[in-house]
């Protein structure tokens, strides 16, 4: 066992025997009959003979030849908790943990972390500042890893992110005495990851928008492009994993229309993902996106209230279709007894065809259906058919 470890673990349980009795030194007796136990056991006061819990060939060197009247029991006591001590760390089964202060300024941000370091600020992390002045420090450590040949850094923080900027901006705003508390991990990029996504799932304010961007970049570094491997890895349904990745492909251009990119969530962020896929939408939602960045910008600039997520969503979903309304449908099909309408194609697009049948016209079945074979044979002479 390195000296290290049993020093450490020799002053942790050192400073249980100061609180229990300033006992005097028991003698060891270290030779080699005494050496199976490792460790000497005083006599107990009490008249009464007790059992030898040793083996009965065990020779009477193992008692100790000196001890303070009345402590003996205790003081062997403690040595065998530190005799145990040691033999967990020895075993594997307890692990030493190295925690240290360090300057922030010396500790950067791991890429491969979901949070957006650019976007956390003195608001979003108040509450986090206030416990850390009211108790004196960070008390609940970071995890970072070591760095090699950055002369900028010594430490890379894979989980902690609010943490390190806490602590940073604290220094740097009348409190210069914090330093940031960290515990030392040896990990790879995939098991930092793995680290940091497990961190971020319990923090509500990591948006569904950086998550599915951060699982986009570790699908192609971490996992060769294999969601089935990734899923399992994560623990996560392969559905919910496929669903975030979508998400992560909402260009920056969209995701400025938004008041704050944590305002795209997973399930609207899906289905605006997936209109965007249509090349005729795409164009007519960029544009409305534009719009409204400039929308958005001006209410900062004035201090009025931005447009909510919702109507957000609402006006870029409905912008591939606002020109249409007067335009109408793309293809009409009457019934022919009547003359009436009764097949519309109000839509067509990567996504499909969007039908509309019409009641009240007195079309048979069999009408309806060759009116929607006319209606895919139009859109197929246009080029907007099913088959593209």
């Amino acid at each position: 066992m390195a000296r290290k470890q049993s020093d450490y673990l020799a002053a942790l349980l050192a400073e249980d025997e100061e609180t229990q009795a300033p006992a005097a030194p028991a003698v060891i007796d270290n030779t080699p009959a005494a050496r199976p136990s490792g460790l000497a056991e005083a006599p107990a006061p009490a008249p009464r003979a007790q059992p030898d819990p040793a083996p009965a060939s065990s020779p009477p060197a193992q008692q100790p030849r000196a001890s303070a009247p009345g402590l003996g029991p205790l003081r062997g006591t403690t040595l065998l908790n530190r005799e145990s001590a040691l033999a967990r760390v020895a075993s594997g089964e307890v692990r030493q943990v190295t925690q240290l202060l360090l300057d922030p300024a010396r500790v950067r941000v791991w890429a491969g972390n979901a949070r957006s370091y650019a976007h956390l600020s003195e608001e979003s992390c108040r509450e986090l500042i206030d416990s850390i002045i009211a108790e004196g420090g960070q008390k609940v450590p970071a995890v970072v890893r070591r760095l090699e040949g950055d002369p900028a850094y010594d430490y890379e923080v894979i989980a902690g992110t609010r943490r390190h900027w806490s602590i940073a901006w604290l220094r740097a705003n009348s409190y210069p005495q914090f330093q940031f508390l960290a515990q030392v991990a040896q990990l790879d990029d995939e098991a930092a990851f793995r680290l940091a996504d497990l961190e971020n799932r319990a923090r509500k304010d990591v948006s569904d928008l950086e998550r599915a961007r951060n699982y986009a970049l570790a699908l192609k570094d971490h996992y060769g492009n294999h969601l089935t491997r990734m899923a399992e890895r994560l623990k996560l349904s392969k559905g919910w994993l496929s669903k975030m990745l979508r998400v992560a492909t909402i260009p920056d251009a969209v995701v400025a229309a938004f008041a704050s990119p944590a305002d795209v969530q997973l399930k609207p962020g899906y289905a605006l993902a997936q209109a965007l896929d249509d090349r005729n939408a795409q164009a007519a939602i960029l544009k409305e996106a534009k719009q409204l960045a400039r929308e958005q910008d001006a209410a900062r600039s004035t201090g009025r209230p931005t447009v909510p997520a919702a109507d957000v969503l609402k006006r870029l979903l409905a912008a591939p279709t606002a020109g249409n309304s007067t335009a109408g449908p793309l293809f009409v099909w009457e019934a022919p007894a009547s003359g009436r309408r009764a097949v519309s194609v109000l839509s067509a697009g990567r996504q499909g065809v969007t039908l509309k049948l019409h009641n009240g016209t007195g079309a048979t079945t069999e009408d309806l259906i060759e009116g929607v074979r006319a209606a895919l044979e139009a859109l197929e002479a246009q080029g907007k058919g099913m088959q593209r």
